[in-house]
């Protein structure tokens, strides 16, 4: 049988999340419903989905908590798509640091919803060909770091795991993958956020000092992402790679 993807929506509002079911359900999608982080818990513990859809405002642990939270525990690869009713680019951009994947202001169309989860479904399963990135199962070592490809964190020379959101780990794969080779930020923004997403100024930039905050990278001198003026940045830092210990 062909795979059918699995939806959970994550909102307080009883009619939205009617109203939403109803719709992705007509177009073919599983759906489940939770109306709030308890029930969204509950749910995650004995079940899979294959993406999340997440309000931002509901009582108790807000979106942008349960987001941290799906993010360091077994769900942090699976898609979220955040929902708000406030159109504030602050937001957006905690939303994104907390590793959302997309972003969506209420009120909005559910034909624009079901466009989008299709969106970020589509980008999160198919890179561009021309931007492969390697195998899973490997460790990626460069300068003072490695990045596991199967946890999806970086590990410190004292063998320490640091935490990576989805943006992030997105970006520095993309990074990895392409040593000394600029990438400008058409590219960038394709690779990490998709161009179904509804994109804000600056968001590669905010995302590039993210990864150099990690990185331990000084912004001013930076030895791993280097900014190359008018055109975008390059990964600096030689690649070696080595097939992950079972």
């Amino acid at each position: 049988m062909d795979h059918i993807d699995h939806i959970l929506i994550v909102d307080d509002d009883r009619e939205i999340r009617e109203l939403v079911s109803s719709y992705l359900k007509k177009n073919g999608l599983r759906v489940t419903v939770a109306a709030d982080g308890r029930h969204m818990r509950a749910f995650l513990e004995t079940n899979a989905v294959d993406l999340i859809v997440l309000d931002v405002m509901m009582p108790g642990d807000d979106g942008l908590v349960l987001c941290r939270e799906l993010r360091a525990g077994k769900h942090k690869s699976t898609p979220i798509l955040m929902l708000t009713a406030r159109n504030d680019e602050t937001d957006r951009i905690i939303g994104l640091e907390m590793g959302a994947d997309d972003y969506l202001v209420k009120p909005f169309a559910a034909r624009e919803l079901l466009a989008r989860i299709k969106a970020v479904l589509r980008r999160t399963r198919m890179l561009p060909p021309n931007l492969q990135v390697t195998e899973v199962g490997q460790l990626l070592s460069f300068g003072d770091w490695q990045l596991d490809t199967t946890g999806r964190h970086l590990l410190d020379r004292e063998g320490t795991a640091i935490a990576l959101s989805g943006a992030e780990y997105r970006l520095l794969r993309v990074f990895i993958d392409h040593p000394q080779r600029v990438l400008n930020r058409d590219q960038l923004l394709n690779l990490t956020q998709g161009r179904d997403a509804e994109l804000f100024d600056r968001s590669i930039d905010l995302l590039v000092s993210r990864l150099r905050q990690r990185l331990g990278d000084d912004a001013r001198e930076p030895a791993y992402i280097k900014t190359v003026r008018s055109e975008g940045y390059v990964f600096a830092m030689p690649v070696e790679i080595s097939e992950l210990r079972r």
